[in-house]
């Protein structure tokens, strides 16, 4: 060991979608390095869709709490979310609307784009606003809806709203710019939508919007989640923020980074929208910037090798299952 040069291997990985979650992938890459005699710094990360209540409370030390609300087709489901101290007299609630009115709430057979409803949401964020939050950050990945946020805000308001002059506020954390206009084009068909049903949904969006306290359209990432960021923006003056960087910099990513010999990213699938501002190129793109070695362990790789030199990724390995990731990590001790 050389005196002076860093040791330690900072993970940061997202989660796998559907199958490890990003503390799991963390984990499973810190036995693998660890075995390999490399020190590690666990970090795992999201950008507002699964995995950041888990990401956030670890940075704020919080606590996690469940509430009962409404799923999209408005049936009971418990839905988590965290309550953390933030400093300056903040509380900070954080969830993911995934968890309240998400897609994996309703079974393929039974999706409903047009009635799937942000209800649930709505009751989350008042459910974290009861327990003392002033602040909520909200997850907008992984929506079942295209509602505009109506159903939320009607929640909102059935339950006496956010407060006066000293009410919560609310940040929505999204890794997508889309407008408010477009949300259903752009994301109606992946939750059900037919050709029939997007221009309803476009209609009804376009509706809405006239109705708002302020016109969300032609704003971008008004259209995360189905035009719930839209929503929340126009009606409760929602801040609305990119979740990648958001999440790096509550983390300490860059200090963190700055003491490391290297970082491992990854998540499930590396391909073209990999390039386009998601997780891994944020954390890449940090890396680069600080001088330090970025490495990537994914569930598949479909970026060719050009993808993966804009990434400025020196090595990427493929590994599904925990055992995999593990396996992986001990051969990439090796270039390290």
């Amino acid at each position: 060991m050389i005196p002076g040069i860093p040791t330690t291997v900072l993970v940061a990985p997202d989660s796998f979608k559907g199958t490890l979650s990003a503390a799991q992938v963390a984990a499973a890459v810190g036995r693998g390095l660890e075995a390999a005699g490399r020190p590690v710094d666990l970090c795992p990360i999201a950008d507002g869709g699964e995995g950041t209540v888990d990401a956030l409370l670890l940075a704020l030390d919080g606590e996690r709490r469940t509430a009962v609300v409404s799923d999209p087709l408005g049936r009971p489901v418990e839905a988590t979310f965290g309550i953390g101290e933030a400093g300056r007299g903040r509380v900070v609630g954080i969830l993911e609307m995934a968890s309240a009115s998400g897609l994996g709430l309703v079974d393929p057979s039974e999706r409903d784009p047009i009635a799937a409803s942000t209800f649930g949401t709505g009751e989350l964020i008042m459910a974290a606003v009861e327990a003392g939050a002033n602040v909520v950050y909200v997850g907008a990945g992984g929506s079942a809806t295209t509602d505009g946020g109506a159903g939320a805000i009607r929640a909102i308001e059935e339950r006496g709203g956010l407060g006066g002059a000293d009410r919560a506020r609310i940040t929505v954390l999204t890794d997508v710019r889309t407008p408010f206009e477009h949300a259903a084009r752009v994301f109606g068909p992946q939750k059900g939508a037919g050709p029939d049903d997007v221009a309803k949904l476009t209609k009804r969006l376009n509706d809405q919007a006239r109705r708002l306290k302020r016109d969300p359209r032609g704003v971008p990432m008004t259209g995360a989640a189905g035009g719930l960021s839209g929503g929340l923006w126009a009606e409760f003056d929602a801040e609305l923020v990119p979740g990648a960087q958001f999440v790096l910099d509550a983390v300490d990513f860059d200090r963190r980074m700055r003491v490391a010999r290297a970082v491992v990213t990854g998540e499930g699938k590396l391909d073209q929208q990999s390039l386009a501002g998601k997780l891994v190129s944020e954390v890449s793109t940090r890396a680069r910037q600080g001088g330090v070695p970025c490495h990537a362990i994914v569930g598949t790789r479909e970026l060719d090798s050009f993808g993966v030199r804009v990434l400025d990724l020196q090595a990427v390995l493929e590994a599904s299952t925990p055992r995999q990731i593990s396996a992986a990590a001990r051969r990439l001790a090796d270039v390290l």
